[in-house]
């Protein structure tokens, strides 16, 4: 009776799609993604607010099919905000029964301590010029582990300075790389030049990785890909 009642559970799916991934530690690797509908905040740059409402109701067991058609091992569940719908966490926990790699792209805003412990968490910090930094849920860096990772999407020098002291006062920037998540930082796209970024991050020897999003590069902003 258990198992049939979870795969009666639908969410609302924005959609699912095939490509490579853009971002974070699985970069250029070829990805299913499953893209939840809704989210509560309102980041000032986001480039997906068409996943902000819409979407089909699937059930799981027509989500875990359609992931499958691809016939691939990693799956980015990915919004809108998946954590904001409540069977977000059975959705990875199904995915991880079922032998999949799977990554979740959430933002800072939600605990992210339910998760499942096979799932590698990327936490986005919000920082000031997005608008949503008060939202930040900042026991979710208390949890973290090595094999999740962190994401700063950064607008200005503002947001730079902002993100390092944030690190700072957690201790991040003073433990080894493999005994933190792994830490990123993105520029806004045609906000704040990468080259600047770049220049900041070397300048001050920070032990972060610069990030550029690789399928805005090969697609622009083209939807599903």
């Amino acid at each position: 009776m258990h198992a049939r009642t979870e795969t009666a559970l639908n969410l609302r799916i924005s959609e699912i799609f095939f490509s490579l991934q853009g971002e974070a530690a699985t970069a250029g690797l070829p990805t299913v993604f499953v893209r939840l509908t809704g989210c509560p905040l309102r980041c000032s740059w986001c480039d997906t607010a068409y996943a902000f409402q819409g979407g089909e109701s699937l059930s799981l067991d027509a989500i875990l099919s359609t992931v499958a058609d691809f016939g691939v091992t990693a799956v980015c569940v990915t919004g809108g905000e998946p954590l904001a719908q409540k069977n977000g966490l059975i959705l990875l926990v199904a995915l991880c029964d079922a032998g999949y790699e799977v990554s979740l792209e959430t933002s800072g805003a939600l605990d992210v301590s339910a998760v499942d412990a096979r799932v590698s968490r990327v936490v986005d910090v919000k920082c000031p010029g997005s608008g949503e930094s008060e939202k930040n849920r900042w026991d979710n860096l208390k949890v973290l582990t090595p094999q999740d990772q962190l994401k700063f999407v950064l607008a200005d020098r503002n947001d730079y300075d902002w993100a390092v002291a944030q690190l700072q006062d957690f201790g991040l920037l003073q433990q080894a790389r493999g005994e933190r998540p792994e830490i990123w930082f993105s520029p806004v796209a045609d906000q704040l030049n990468p080259t600047e970024l770049a220049d900041w991050i070397v300048a001050d020897c920070l032990p972060v990785r610069l990030q550029l999003q690789l399928h805005k590069l090969l697609w622009q902003d083209a939807k599903g890909r």
